[in-house]
């Protein structure tokens, strides 16, 4: 029996076979029961054969566009990949210590690295990168498998904890807790949002253990206790008992029918829009079931990565209006086409198509031509997607939405080619119903004219992701200046309150999506500013719910007053944690 001690920010004590999960490596580590190690190891070898498929693809496409030498580069990687350290290896791994794959293939990556970090040519030791390449890639498409992380959890067939180095809010409200049933974090400082969750949802939690997830294997049995600030490793057997009795006091009970389906509010009555963002058709279901009133953001583009060459109108129509019928009778907004042209390279000889889907490892920046400037240079690509949208219009409430725009220009250069698309939908005699118009304000350029653009349109959907990167010129992806983007910077919360003055003004509705908006302690604040429409990933609907329910809209509004004058990022942070302390999540 083994005691770490850290901060117990969250009451109660739980018990449970430990998942592990390291939110720095991406990889989640969980014990896989015997019966399904078979179905793991199909996992592991449909996402080699993926590899291998997609390393041909990029080499053969660098062989015809630079020639043979640089594709020879790839050759390595697909030596790697019948190479018995790697694949069998990771193989050996989930066979013999009933580990998920991701886990073992990371595990083989970290052996690798220590054998190249001995070695002292340094051209050899340069190779661990392709290795590390090759390892993403595989991670990579043993994800494809697992829709998302609440996905993942809610299939443990017992009950567990979470060990981990970090741990997001937006995975915390995603989290099945009637399965996990408590949690600990290494990292203890900055989590004040996690802390709050946890409080909030009634789970015990921990944080600042700084070493539990390097002394805690996957299927041990740990006790949480946030009470005595400590977890317990393999606890005795009377330890374990007393901690089971206590178990039963903090298990949340499931959502009921009702409670899905009740309208978001605050505890004084302000009503708060809340819809669901998806990729694919089939994430329907899972956002209804989550109690999404809509859909605020339809990721069009992922129907590029489902077929071999652009959608024909037809088939775009077809999944419109399933969307839309499904969905009924809350509105669906669709974001139309946001690619650049590396994501559209050459698969078809149709000069209007461009191509085959680059995912985003295998591409550079994305502030060039994508979104809406790249449907503007193809019209007749533009004019199918949207005469399949407007014609789906008449199945049920729909709204178009024009991602990664930065001028007026632009919006009325897209509205005459709707216009067009339904001139041509008229001709063939089709009736087209109105459809509202919108643009995804995600540039600083869009956002400081954002009173320009309301005279141009029906609604505005503010995309934190993007327009967070861009304002604060940070590259999440890049290690080095990732820790600077900041949602909570003054500039961003400034920004955010511009927008939202401009659509008032112009009296055109305004929603905000993004990381932002899956973050309940984060979305507190946003209603503050005056947001009430709210877009996010549907397993985080329930938890916003219950928390916008515990606090008071005057409140809210002035924490963001206070919020506005502070300078740093610290102290906004600070502020924020004390006033949620002072009101109802407890």
């Amino acid at each position: 029996m083994q005691r770490l001690t850290g901060i117990g920010v969250s009451p109660g004590v739980v018990s449970g076979r430990a998942v592990v999960l390291m939110q720095r490596a991406q990889v989640l580590r969980y014990r896989v029961a015997p019966e399904r190690i078979a179905d793991e190891l199909a996992r592991l070898d449909q996402s080699r054969l993926r590899s291998r498929q997609q390393l041909q693809d990029i080499r053969a496409r660098i062989g015809r566009r630079r020639g043979p030498e640089l594709a020879a580069l790839f050759d390595a990687q697909l030596l790697m990949l019948d190479d018995p350290m790697l694949v069998p290896r990771a193989e050996g791994l989930v066979r013999d210590t009933l580990v998920n794959a991701e886990w073992a293939v990371q595990q083989v990556f970290d052996e690798f690295s220590a054998i190249f970090d001995e070695i002292a040519d340094p051209y050899l030791r340069e190779r661990k990168g392709d290795v590390a390449d090759l390892v993403g890639r595989l991670k990579m498409n043993l994800r494809q498998d697992v829709s998302s992380p609440r996905d993942l959890l809610s299939a443990l067939e017992e009950a567990s904890v979470l060990i981990a180095d970090e741990l997001t809010p937006s995975l915390v409200a995603q989290v099945d807790w009637t399965k996990v049933r408590g949690f600990a974090t290494d990292a203890g400082s900055r989590t004040y949002h996690t802390a709050i969750l946890a409080r909030s949802l009634e789970v015990p939690a921990v944080v600042g253990l700084h070493c539990a997830v390097d002394r805690i294997q996957p299927g041990q049995m740990v006790v949480i206790d946030g009470t005595e600030n400590a977890i317990i490793i393999d606890p005795d057997a009377k330890t374990l008992a007393l901690a089971e009795r206590a178990s039963t006091d903090h298990r949340p009970a499931r959502h009921g029918e009702g409670d899905r389906r009740r309208p978001a509010a605050t505890a004084d009555g302000v009503r708060i829009t809340l819809d669901a963002n998806i990729e694919f058709a089939d994430d329907l279901a899972h956002a209804r079931y989550a109690g999404a009133e809509g859909i605020g953001l339809y990721r069009s583009e992922f129907l590029l990565t489902s077929h071999r060459a652009l959608p024909t109108e037809d088939q775009q129509y077809e999944i419109y209006r399933r969307m839309l019928e499904g969905m009924a009778p809350g509105t669906v907004t669709v974001r139309t086409f946001d690619v650049d042209e590396d994501q559209m390279a050459r698969r078809s000889t149709d000069p209007t198509l461009g191509g085959s889907w680059i995912s985003e490892e295998e591409r550079g920046s994305r502030q060039g031509l994508r979104g809406l400037r790249l449907s503007l240079t193809r019209p007749e690509l533009f004019r199918t997607q949207l005469r399949a949208l407007l014609r789906a219009a008449r199945h049920g409430s729909l709204r178009i939405m024009f991602p990664f725009v930065s001028g007026v220009e632009q919006v009325r250069s897209a509205r005459q080619l709707v216009s067009e698309a339904a001139a041509d939908l008229q001709a063939r005699g089709i009736v087209v119903p109105h459809v509202p118009i919108g643009v995804m304000i995600e540039i600083p350029a869009a956002a400081y004219t954002a009173d320009l653009f309301a005279r141009e349109v029906d609604f505005f959907t503010i995309g934190t992701n993007d327009l967070i990167q861009y304002c604060l010129a940070v590259d999440r992806a890049d290690e080095r200046v990732s820790r600077l983007y900041e949602p909570l910077h003054p500039a961003i919360l400034r920004v955010i309150l511009t927008v939202r003055r401009a659509a008032t003004r112009a009296r055109i509705p305004v929603s905000l999506c993004g990381e932002m908006a899956s973050d309940p302690a984060l979305l507190t604040l946003l209603v503050g500013l005056g947001l009430t429409e709210f877009s996010m990933t549907p397993g985080a609907i329930g938890v916003a719910k219950q928390v916008l329910s515990e606090l008071r809209s005057d409140d809210l509004r002035a924490l963001a007053r206070r919020v506005l004058r502070l300078p740093t990022v610290d102290e906004i942070e600070q502020e924020l944690l004390a006033a949620l302390g002072r009101y109802s999540i407890r």
